[in-house]
Formats: structure tokens, C-alpha cells, sequence
């Protein structure tokens, strides 16, 4: 699952090459597959990739979807799934993970599995697929080596407290899950989500020198230096407007997201008043923001009273 906020139409070229559906051949060593799961959450679909020739990694199976799962064989009829590569366990990632491991006999690699069921965690539980379970979950900086490739994972929490990229080491990419996306920012959605765990994340990955990031969703990331520095700018700007608005006087999610997010469509709106509460959880831990209990989409908050007038810049990020 992500969150998209003034989400980017594709242009027509673009837009044909991000067909549902349709199989296309990204370098030598890289085909993409888009999932028939287009929405204002998924963009025109999430991306599974194949990487290799002959003996591939499929990175993100997608959703538990026969017709995707189907396409997905098909694209690679004749060759052998060595292993099943999952970013993070969002349903629209890795739910399709199991049937393919079924048909293929390939082990899963990648996010560990997801925890149902922790105190507070019920909005979270229907964004993961519960039954996923890799038979290898991934640390930071655990290698897959298979004919012709290299991945190295690379915890990036953030958007989901297991999710990982995975550098393609022989052609210096990354996949990049729901991280780092061209067409839009990241959902951050309390609890499994955190603002501070994606703002380190952030900085992790503008640490590191792939030249091209393939999404989750939406087309490449050409200039990956450049969009992380965008994404990182663009939550500093929307945790000073939060810090603005505690300052006049707005105490609770939802008066602060109608200050924010003018305008915003209603399909959006709940993802909003999450991404909202994550930035309050965030302030409140660095002592900018104080809560009248638990930081909850219930609270009341306030800015901290030390901090200067509405406007001026928040104290640095830890």
C-alpha cells in the first residue's frame, strides 16, 4: 500500500510503457510486469520484476491475482524461478508470493513476515498479507546471487517497518519498493509505519550511488540523488505547516489536515489524517509537539512551549 498526495499523471509515452499487463523488457537482465491493481494507493499498478535470463528472480510478486500470477508464468515460460524476492509484506507486494511459490517450488527471499495482531496494530493488519512467510528473511546487507545477478538487501523501514530495497549490484540499480517512487511520495501510516524510521531511510539510501530506481509503482527513478532530496524536502515542509498550525491553535488531526491538505479528494482523506499522525508521533518523540496522552488520530496536541512563532524553521531533525 502507499499513500499518494497530488499524485502525477503519466504522460502518454509513459503511460503506454506502464500498461497493465504487458510484459516489457527493461535492459538484458530486467523485465517488468504491472499488476491490474491500478488506484489513487498503487498508481497504474504494482511492478513484479524478473531478473536474469533463464534462471530469474522475480522480485515482488504482487497481488493474489490468478490473471497477474498467469502473465507472470508466462513471461517466463520456458525458464526457472530460482527465487521469490519480497520488498515488504503490504498485500498488493507479496500476497501472490505463496501461489507462486507453489507452482514453481522457489524459495521467498526478503521482508520478514509481519506480526498480526500487536497492541494497536489492527489498522495495519489489513494492509499485509498474513500469510506471507519467507523461508529466508533478509538482514541489512544480505546478498541473493543467481545466474547473471546480485541483490543486496537494504533494511529501509519507514513505510513499513520490514521493508527493504534491493540493490542490483551487476547494473547498479536499486528496486526500491515503496520507498522511493517517481510519481509520488510514501505512505507512512501508524503504527507499523514510522516518520522517523523513512526519514532515516531516506538519508541511508542518498548514503549509496545507484544510478536508477525501479518502484513498486510508476516508472523508473532516473535521477534517485535528486528525488530523495525532493522527498526529504517535501516532509520537512509538511512537518513545519503541521508545526504552523499546532501554533494556531489547531489541536487534533482532523482540524490540522483541513489546514494542510486544502482540497485534498476524499479517497485521500484517510490517508492523510494517518500520514498526519505520523508526523505527530514524530514530533512528540523529538519533544516539538506534546500530546494529552498517547499521540492517537484521538488526541489533542499542542506545540511544544519552547519552541519560536508559527513560521520559523523546526528545530533540526536528530
Amino acid at each position: 500500500m502507499s499513500r499518494r498526495s497530488s499524485p502525477v499523471s503519466p504522460a502518454p509515452a509513459e503511460a503506454e510503457a506502464l500498461a497493465r499487463g504487458v510484459a516489457t523488457r527493461l535492459s538484458p537482465l530486467l523485465r517488468r510486469l504491472i499488476a491490474d491493481n491500478p488506484s489513487p494507493f498503487t498508481f497504474t499498478g504494482t511492478c513484479s520484476y524478473a531478473v536474469g535470463e533463464g534462471e530469474v528472480a522475480v522480485v515482488d510478486p504482487g497481488p493474489a491475482d490468478a490473471a497477474h500470477l498467469d502473465r507472470l508464468l508466462a513471461m517466463l515460460a520456458g525458464e526457472r524461478v530460482s527465487c521469490i524476492v519480497v520488498t515488504h509484506s503490504h498485500r498488493d507486494h507479496a500476497a501472490g508470493a505463496a501461489a507462486l511459490q507453489r507452482l514453481t517450488g522457489a524459495p521467498i527471499y526478503g521482508a520478514r513476515a509481519y506480526v498480526p495482531g500487536r497492541a494497536g496494530a489492527s489498522r495495519a493488519d489489513a494492509s499485509h498479507a498474513l500469510d506471507y512467510v519467507p523461508d529466508v528473511a533478509l538482514a541489512d546487507g544480505e546478498r541473493i546471487a543467481g545466474r547473471g545477478f546480485t541483490l543486496e538487501a537494504i533494511a529501509t523501514p519507514g513505510h513499513a517497518a520490514n521493508h527493504l530495497c534491493f540493490a542490483f549490484i551487476e547494473q547498479n540499480a536499486l528496486f526500491s519498493g515503496d520507498c522511493v517512487m517517481a510519481w509520488s511520495s510514501s505512505a507512512i501510516i501508524p503504527p507499523d509505519g514510522a516518520m522517523a524510521d523513512y526519514a532515516a531511510s531516506l538519508m541511508k539510501l542518498r548514503r549509496r550511488r545507484e544510478a536508477v530506481y525501479w518502484p513498486g509503482h510508476g516508472g523508473p527513478v532516473t535521477d534517485p540523488q535528486r528525488r530523495l532530496a525532493a522527498l526529504a524536502r517535501h516532509r520537512r515542509r509538511r512537518e513545519a505547516a503541521i508545526l504552523d498550525r499546532l501554533a494556531a491553535g489547531e489541536a487534533d488531526v482532523d482540524a490540522i489536515v483541513a489546514g494542510v491538505y486544502a482540497g485534498l479528494g476524499p479517497s485521500l482523506l484517510g490517508a492523510a489524517k494517518l500520514s498526519t499522525l505520523a508526523h505527530l508521533e514524530d514530533l512528540v518523540a523529538r519533544g516539538l509537539a506534546v500530546a494529552d496522552g498517547a499521540p492517537t488520530l484521538g488526541a489533542r496536541f499542542r506545540r511544544a512551549s519552547s519552541l519560536t512563532a508559527p513560521g520559523s524553521p523546526p528545530a533540526p531533525r536528530r
